[in-house]
């Protein structure tokens, strides 16, 4: 079977597909580096294994360019062939695949059901592993000149405004990163930052604070982004003196955190105030059988590698659920 990826990447595996009469022993819902390694241990356990991976599987990395920091690659890879390899792995053990979106999870004696692409799935128990998504600014500006300037991505993007004057917006760990990996790349970079210091890690905010090409604009806000085809300007407010600004830039780079893709088990398991699923033991929710795994329950690490590994962990969770109701 080959699928497109929209990145001229083909993916060739030989792939089964799962059914809604069979009762598997694991369903992972999300085909992200957690959701993968998940199955591959899982099939590896002798569990039978569905993975719900939705319309666009492999989660971020399938928008990432070079991964240098994955164990393994020490020239890199591309995050869609990391993806790719991890999805041939699963396939080849014989994990099955539903490629539609999960739409609802349920319990029903002491068994989960859960619906994609307009059948029930059942399972013995159920790994989530949707990830999380970028937090968004909510301008329609931004929505509108996305993809013409507007990224979410430093590391995917950078590239494109060689030698231009780029903004990024936040003041995390994840934007003065970003403004690091961009002084190497653009004339000038501008952080705008909502408030008055930073929240960065104090290594981070040194290394900012030394290059030259880096300007911060304290307690300022985008209240819209300018241009007809492309980003052109930032108009921004001052919080502390209400006027507000137009900064020309050629690009600009959101970098204010992650939304966790929680929504499919809101009403059933255990979230934290910021919309995590709650974990106990790494990756026991609030439900017995439900665990959780990558970024919809990591608010503090969002790398592959982690993701990974606690994909990993709830395989193994539950080859010990699956095996404590066995011995009932």
């Amino acid at each position: 079977m080959s699928i497109s990826l929209g990145l001229s990447l083909q993916v060739d595996y030989n792939r089964k597909v799962g059914t809604p009469e069979k009762l598997y022993d694991v369903i992972i819902i999300g085909s992200g580096p957690a959701g993968l390694s998940a199955a591959i241990y899982s099939i590896r356990f002798g569990l039978s294994t569905l993975v719900i991976s939705g319309f666009n599987w492999g989660g971020q990395l399938m928008t990432t360019t070079v991964v240098e920091n994955y164990p393994g690659f020490p020239e890199g890879i591309n995050g869609p062939d990391l993806m790719r390899r991890m999805l041939n792995q699963a396939a080849r053990f014989g994990v099955e695949f539903v490629d539609y979106n999960a739409e609802k999870l349920e319990i029903e004696n002491n068994r989960f059901r859960v619906f994609a692409g307009g059948a029930w799935y059942k399972g013995l128990s159920v790994i989530i592993a949707t990830g999380a998504r970028y937090r968004e600014l909510g301008l329609d500006s931004e929505k509108r000149l996305l993809g013409r300037g507007v990224s979410y991505c430093a590391v995917c993007d950078g590239y494109f405004f060689k030698d231009g004057v780029v903004a990024v917006v936040g003041g995390g760990d994840t934007a003065l990163t970003d403004a690091l990996y961009l002084s190497e790349i653009a004339k000038k970079i501008y952080i705008i930052h909502r408030r008055g210091e930073f929240r960065a890690s104090e290594a981070l905010v040194n290394e900012v604070m030394k290059r030259n090409n880096i300007e911060v604009l304290w307690n300022r806000v985008v209240v819209d982004i300018l241009g007809d085809e492309k980003v052109e300007s930032l108009k921004l407010l001052n919080k502390e003196t209400g006027e507000e600004e137009v900064i020309e830039v050629d690009g600009v780079f959101i970098a204010i955190g992650h939304v966790p893709n929680s929504d499919l088990v809101k009403n059933l398991v255990e979230l934290t105030p910021n919309g995590y699923i709650k974990t106990t033991d790494f990756v026991k929710t609030s439900v017995p059988g439900i665990f959780a795994a990558g970024d919809v329950m990591d608010p503090k690490y969002q790398q592959a590698v982690t993701a990974a590994g606690f994909g990993v962990m709830a395989a193994i969770e539950a080859k010990h659920y699956i095996d404590s109701l066995r011995s009932e």
